[in-house]
């Protein structure tokens, strides 16, 4: 039977250095006694040690640390470059970037890595030690920049990566996001007149007897509905959301189906189009550039592209480059690229400069979807001001048609 491999956990520690300075700090181990021999060799004499307590749903226990965050991992990656660029040890900067930050979880990552880096171990190594916040197209660009010997340039290229690509994900998320949040306030809105202000009209219509118009009875309909089948109604979302969401991880038809029909969407589509083209030519450059195989580069930008349709498109671009058919042919041929990508890149192939004609095609559609997320925005404000009033103003002049109408006849 194979011998099963110990687990790993943090570990507090207190010690004296070798000027008898008392230091702390955290660690990585299986035991205190590994930790305590590990220490040694870095020249610390351990005066404590002590494991930490395991972290609950992200946060450590009775610690209140916060999640780490794409924000906080990109933010790391450039305050990192700053510090590379202007010739701190590796070491020297990873402690003094995790100094510098309030996010404890955060702190601890790189503090953590800090000190794996420091027993001799490849940062890129380190680094994926911990996938759930450093993926593998990262690792590979930092063990491509340490193995050639540029790491401070790689650092400033990844950082500059991922800094693009947050912009991108977040321009993104306030198209699609705008739209929903002010459709679920009007919602709100509507199902509390629904609720608590109309049966205050129907109480009193009831008590003046008599006929009422049409539009009125329906209200009135509606809010005998709502008020009846509300729980229902909010219960069969929230089933039809989550039943989407875990059929799309469980199965990849559903999730390559969701995926295409979402770029089919008007104007919001064509947005999320764009921003998987952005990120296209964004990874694509960047991992030319650091010296990855073209048909390595064109595996990470498929993982990387965020949609089913595009990630399949750019494997079987990837084989065709794998069998000798140039790049823009390929591309040309997927049917999911515009016309003005393949000519871009056919530009980059016939003059060697593939990686600067694909960081002008990530710049151009970055700069379209920051034109189009704005005028989303400018379009989508008077619309949703004009719904608000036709559905509130709608409701209160059904309501205010009794009394309307009692007045004349007085």
């Amino acid at each position: 039977m194979a011998k099963q491999k110990a687990k790993t956990a943090t570990f507090e520690w207190e010690g004296l250095n070798k000027r008898g300075q008392k230091i702390t700090g955290e660690m990585l181990g299986e035991n205190s006694a590994i930790i305590k021999a590990q220490l040694r060799k870095q020249g610390v004499n351990p005066k404590r040690i002590k494991r930490k307590q395991d972290a609950i749903f992200g946060l450590s226990v009775g610690s209140g640390e916060k999640k780490v965050t794409n924000k906080d991992i990109t933010l790391f990656m450039r305050q990192l470059a700053t510090m590379s660029k202007a010739g701190v040890p590796l070491v020297q900067a990873l402690e003094i970037v995790a100094d510098g930050l309030e996010n404890k979880s955060m702190q601890k990552l790189i503090l953590t890595v800090k000190d794996e880096v420091a027993a001799g171990n490849d940062f890129a190594s380190c680094l994926k030690k911990h996938p759930k916040y450093f993926d593998d197209l990262m690792c590979s660009l930092i063990e491509s920049g340490e193995q050639s010997g540029a790491l401070e340039n790689m650092l400033d290229r990844v950082a500059m990566y991922k800094e693009k690509t947050e912009l991108l994900k977040l321009k993104i998320k306030k198209a699609t996001r705008y739209p929903l949040v002010t459709m679920l306030i009007a919602t709100a809105v509507t199902m509390i007149l629904l609720i608590k202000v109309v049966p205050t009209f129907e109480s009193m219509f009831a008590s003046m007897g008599g006929s009422l118009p049409a539009p009125t009875r329906f209200v009135i309909f509606l809010s005998d509905w709502v008020q009846e089948y509300w729980l229902m109604l909010i219960a069969s979302v929230a089933v039809i959301v989550i039943g989407f969401k875990q059929a799309a991880k469980r199965s990849t038809k559903v999730a390559a189906e969701i995926d295409k029909r979402v770029l089919q969407l008007p104007i919001v589509g064509d947005i999320l189009t764009k921003g998987v083209i952005a990120r296209f030519g964004r990874v694509l450059s960047t991992t030319f550039a650091a010296g990855v195989p073209l048909v390595e580069a064109l595996e990470s930008v498929a993982q990387a592209s965020g949609n089913v349709v595009y990630r399949d498109a750019i494997l079987r671009i990837r084989d065709d480059v794998s069998t000798g058919i140039q790049m823009n042919a390929s591309i040309r041929a997927s049917g999911v690229f515009p016309n003005m990508v393949a000519q871009m890149v056919a530009i980059g192939e016939e003059s060697g400069a593939l990686d600067a004609m694909l960081d002008k095609v990530a710049t151009y559609y970055e700069e379209e979807v920051d034109n189009a997320v704005d005028g989303l925005t400018a379009m989508i404000e008077p619309l949703i001001m004009a719904f608000l009033g036709v559905v509130v103003g709608g409701l209160l002049i059904a309501m205010y048609m009794p009394i309307f109408s009692l007045g004349e006849v007085v």
